[in-house]
């Protein structure tokens, strides 16, 4: 069945207080909120996601709270998403799904599966058409070559899971030279085999619709055909307001207005 947002209310987020001062005022609890809700059902558990990250699942169907963690980044909104789910999937994270419906941060996230076919010593560099309709492949978008296999000076072997004999390379992970198993991305390698993926963030985008290609360079110099993205729809997030001060409350009329301090 999946994630059900239906008959879900009133979500509230609150930021965890790590004390209080003599004044009053409050010093929050660095990327920690508590999450609230309402709900119409009775019989199912609840997730909740932060930025289309499965957070963290309700133990029981009466559940309505649950602490998150938060990104550390208030360069823009955090996005947080309570869902109902069956008990046979409560534990089940659907976060791929959000990020690919809902991704909506400004930046652009490309990967690319790091297979056997790519050269030792090949490097990607990564070009866009900057919102015109056409790629300019004369200047990369990436600051410095994307090596393919070496990761902080070196080589870093891939991990393996079941393929070869149990205990025979470092702990638990039995197969070095293979592909990884929970390491990587499930099901788009070979046939049984994870793939791993190198992944490349843009920095943040107007908003408009974008186009991306890829060229991967090996170690003589040999530079493959580019392999270009479909067009792309950027929509960048709202800013999120940096701090909150509380102007006034009437207890009479039960209203509390807030300022917002950027």
């Amino acid at each position: 069945m999946g994630l059900v947002a239906e008959k879900i209310s009133n979500v509230a987020v609150t930021e965890l207080a790590s004390g209080i001062w003599a004044d009053g005022e409050a010093t929050g609890e660095l990327r920690t909120a508590l999450v609230e809700w309402k709900s119409g059902w009775q019989d199912k558990y609840y997730q909740v996601y932060v930025n289309g990250c499965f957070s963290g699942a309700t133990v029981d169907t009466e559940q309505r709270q649950m602490i998150v963690f938060l990104p550390s980044s208030f360069g823009s909104s955090v996005r947080i998403e309570v869902f109902a789910a069956d008990a046979c999937e409560a534990d089940v994270d659907f976060g791929e799904e959000l990020r690919d419906a809902k991704g909506q941060s400004g930046r652009v996230r490309l990967r690319i599966l790091r297979s056997q076919d790519l050269p030792a010593e090949g490097y990607a560099e990564i070009f866009f058409d900057n919102g015109s309709g056409e790629i300019d492949y004369k200047r990369a978008v990436n600051d410095k070559p994307v090596p393919i296999w070496s990761a902080c000076g070196g080589v870093k072997d891939k991990c393996g899971f079941g393929l070869s004999g149990f205990g025979e390379s470092d702990f638990g992970r039995e197969w070095s030279a293979g592909a990884g198993f929970g390491v990587g991305l499930f099901g788009e390698g070979e046939f049984g085999v994870d793939a791993d993926v190198i992944e490349w963030i843009s920095d943040e985008l107007a908003e408009g619709k974008y186009k991306f290609g890829i060229k991967i360079t090996d170690g003589n110099g040999n530079i493959s055909e580019a392999s270009e993205t479909g067009e792309i729809i950027v929509l960048p997030a709202a800013k999120g307001a940096e701090c909150l001060r509380v102007v006034s409350y009437d207890r009479i009329e039960n209203n509390l207005e807030l300022r917002i301090m950027n």
